[in-house]
């Protein structure tokens, strides 16, 4: 398919904007040791992600992807292999990466503070980094919680808002942060198709403001095509790269897009390749692992 889109990359250096957050995971291999027996749950894998890039990942469960979101994160080490951002050495072997608010994670179950309102709650990170003071903290908090549309429950606690607003108030609390990366864990795996569509819609808002790098685990194909500029197929465990798929659909993007010729196809294409590594899963009997 012919391209005819500006990437995120050229829209940002048009701006002016740095270029910040690009990924490169080169042959990444991740060995777990459970009571002395090896698991390999990742396996020589590659990908090269340019700064602003919306990158999907999609893969059998269990196969891997969440193991490749924690390197990323500074949860664990990697075998072998590096992880780079931005040119610079991220992870190596053995070599966990440095916990920072320039790789923020939106886990797949909330993690909100249920005793503080979102305002408190978006305001947190900066108040403990250091980074600003209570009352800039608070004030920006409340600037990208209108923005996100949640101007009206600010000062209301996580328990008291629908698990949709409770989700964007935790992008908007990473987001506060200005990362280089937004690390997001299968964020709206639980939620009911009308909400997931005004997620989607409100997290591409955040994304056409901020341009923000993002790696986005998900089992959704839909999801995948409609969000991202390219999908990346991971194979069965151990996690390998097998196939990218390029999402040439212009941005902004809205629904109309979904009944759209081109979006099928590359839903189709996308289902193909993860079938066949579903299928491969199935026959091995794999469990379920991180």
């Amino acid at each position: 398919m012919a391209m005819n889109k500006e990437t995120p990359s050229a829209t940002a250096a048009q701006s002016g904007q740095p270029q910040r957050g690009a990924l490169k995971i080169q042959n990444a291999t991740k060995i777990y040791d459970p009571e002395g027996v090896n698991v390999m749950a990742v396996d020589n894998c590659s990908m090269d992600i340019k700064a602003g890039e919306v990158c999907m990942i999609v893969g059998p469960s269990g196969c891997g992807k969440t193991t490749l979101l924690n390197a990323i994160a500074g949860f664990h080490s990697i075998t072998s292999g590096t992880i780079h951002l931005d040119g610079e050495l991220l992870c190596g072997p053995n070599q966990k990466a440095p916990m920072g608010a320039d790789r923020m994670v939106v886990f797949q179950h909330g993690a909100l503070f249920p005793w503080k309102t979102l305002r408190d709650n978006v305001a947190y990170g900066p108040i403990m980094q250091g980074v600003m003071s209570k009352q800039a903290a608070n004030q920006r908090a409340v600037e990208m919680l209108n923005e996100a549309g949640l101007g009206g429950v600010a000062d209301k606690y996580p328990g008291e808002v629908s698990s949709g607003m409770a989700r964007r108030a935790e992008i908007v609390r990473a987001l506060i942060n200005e990362p280089r990366v937004l690390l997001l864990d299968e964020p709206y795996r639980a939620m009911d198709a009308l909400t997931k569509s005004i997620m989607h819609e409100s997290l591409l808002e955040v994304y056409d403001r901020t341009k923000v790098t993002i790696f986005f685990i998900t089992h959704d194909l839909e999801e995948a095509i409609f969000l991202g500029d390219r999908v990346y197929v991971m194979t069965t465990r151990p996690c390998s790269l097998k196939k990218v798929v390029d999402v040439n659909i212009p941005r902004p993007r809205n629904y109309e897009v979904l009944s759209s010729e081109e979006f099928r196809l590359l839903v189709e294409e996308t289902k193909e390749a993860v079938h066949e590594e579903a299928i491969k899963a199935f026959q091995a009997g794999e469990r379920e692992l991180a």
